[in-house]
């Protein structure tokens, strides 16, 4: 089943006089089970994708579905519940909340809307698999980088999205933690979430089975088994 489907996909800015496309004419797909790789130079607009994938961004052109259906359609909730539920979107930026313990962090997106049950067996869950369960009442300016990529990673998670989506997850980790990160993405591909991961790092490839490349605006697939 196709999760996540962009058609004729564009993006466009103007700054003063000058208009640009920073995506254009875009078409890719993420069927279930996908760990779909993106790669580019930097301002290809590989960011930018992400953000019209996530519904941040609303398209100048073309459409973003899920499971079929268009949310440039869907209301201002809708799209929010979708980004809440649907997807786990990670920035590069890293956003924790600070006056918030990582235990609170990983819960926050569970209770945007409301919940009967608690999310704290979940959250719990995640941050053992995570291997930082131990930092659980630590607050975010005492933890690493890694540590923190760990934390944006499971509240990304904590609604049991069906699609991930992450934007540069590796970046300035050293190499042991880029493999440790790189695992636990398979681990859950391999528990049925679909990944789609922008990168600079050739290295991490070998752990996708889908592979796109950005130039200027342009996106074309190089590899897929699917």
């Amino acid at each position: 089943m196709c999760l996540i489907e962009s058609k004729n996909l564009s993006k466009s800015f103007t700054r003063g006089s000058h208009t640009f496309f920073a995506v254009k004419d875009c078409n890719l797909k993420v069927n279930e089970g996908d760990f779909v790789h993106i790669i580019g130079r930097s301002g290809s607009g590989k960011s930018t994708l992400l953000n019209l994938l996530s519904g941040l961004l609303a398209p100048t052109e073309g459409q973003v579905l899920y499971e079929g259906k268009n949310i440039n359609d869907f209301s201002d909730e809708e799209i929010s519940r979708a980004r809440n539920e649907f997807i786990g979107f990670v920035p590069q930026m890293l956003g924790t909340i600070p006056n918030l313990s990582v235990l609170e962090n990983v819960s926050l997106p569970y209770y945007l809307f409301k919940k009967e049950e608690s999310s704290y067996e979940r959250a719990a869950m995640l941050l053992d698999m995570m291997g930082i369960f131990h930092l659980k009442d630590d607050f975010p300016k005492n933890l690493s980088g890694g540590e923190l990529k760990r934390v944006l990673i499971a509240r990304s998670m904590i609604n049991k999205p069906k699609v991930l989506i992450l934007d540069e997850p590796t970046s300035d980790l050293d190499s042991h933690t880029t493999s440790e990160i790189m695992d636990l993405f398979k681990k859950i591909n391999g528990q049925g979430t679909a990944l789609v991961i922008v990168t600079h790092e050739l290295d991490i490839l070998k752990y996708g089975d889908v592979l796109y490349e950005m130039e200027d605006g342009n996106l074309t697939k190089k590899r897929g088994i699917k």
